[in-house]
């Protein structure tokens, strides 16, 4: 029983393939369509956007947050982690961004600059990474250095005892960070050819009419077939139908006619 619901399974997954190859070129329009639309998108209406970053290492030897003091090793990295973490929060807070937005001469509200700016540790480490996203790759660059002289004296002001050196400044991106036209054409082709192949195979499945005589004999194996009406449009059957009886009977006629008079 099981063996005969493979056969089956196997059967129809043939099947269907046969009907993806047998609509291949719709398949490879759509899939160059849909990659050709992702490029023509991404060129033409988004953004590019350009990253700059800058790295600060923090000397976190007896250090105080309020009433709270504690020291860590370059062993203890998991308390390093939340360390990083606690600058990432007062880098993000609104007095620091708005010094930061009035400094660089920037036109970006509070909101509009914590969402282009992200910091994050590098390799668990005390050194975090700080990183500006904007359209320009000279105010990715200006903002990203300006965060790295005002933020030490902000968490000197906030974290006592902390000391704050800034390790790399950072440069003018020499390419955009986003969005990649490679990666976008990619992924529209891919969705190009999902979408294709998954039109004719619903079709498929949904067409519940006769395509040939082998699903009669397939679906029905009991019930013998008795006749079947063949394609007059198929030059391959012109010997057969109304229109080959008709051409056999005119001949048969004129092979009679001619063996009376003789």
């Amino acid at each position: 029983m099981n063996e005969r619901k493979n056969e089956e399974f196997e059967i129809d997954l043939l099947e269907l393939l046969q009907v993806l190859l047998g609509k291949i070129w719709i398949i490879i329009v759509v899939t160059v369509l849909g990659g050709a639309i992702a490029f023509g998108y991404t060129f033409a209406f988004v953004k590019p956007q350009y990253t700059a970053s800058t790295l600060l290492y923090v000397n976190n030897s007896n250090i105080s947050v309020g009433s709270a003091s504690f020291s860590i090793s370059n062993a203890d990295l998991s308390a390093a982690q939340k360390l990083v973490d606690t600058y990432v929060v007062i880098l993000k807070s609104r007095r620091v961004l708005n010094e930061v937005i009035e400094e660089s001469g920037t036109s970006y509200t509070y909101e509009q600059l914590n969402n282009r700016i992200s910091a994050a540790s590098v390799n668990n480490t005390e050194v975090f990474r700080v990183t500006v996203t904007t359209e320009s790759p000279q105010e990715s660059e200006k903002i990203a250095n300006v965060i790295a002289r005002v933020l030490p004296d902000k968490i000197s002001e906030i974290v006592l005892g902390s000391d704050v050196k800034i390790v790399d400044y950072a440069i003018i991106p020499a390419s955009k960070s986003a969005p990649s036209n490679t990666k976008n054409t990619a992924i529209g082709a891919m969705a190009g050819f999902v979408l294709a192949c998954a039109v004719i195979i619903i079709r498929f499945l949904l067409d519940d009419s006769i395509q040939s005589e082998d699903y009669l004999t397939d679906t029905y194996p009991d019930i013998p077939l008795l006749a079947v009406i063949p394609d007059l449009s198929d030059s391959r059957n012109s010997g057969y139908g109304y229109y080959g009886s008709s051409r056999s009977h005119r001949e048969r006629s004129k092979k009679a006619d001619g063996k009376e008079r003789e």
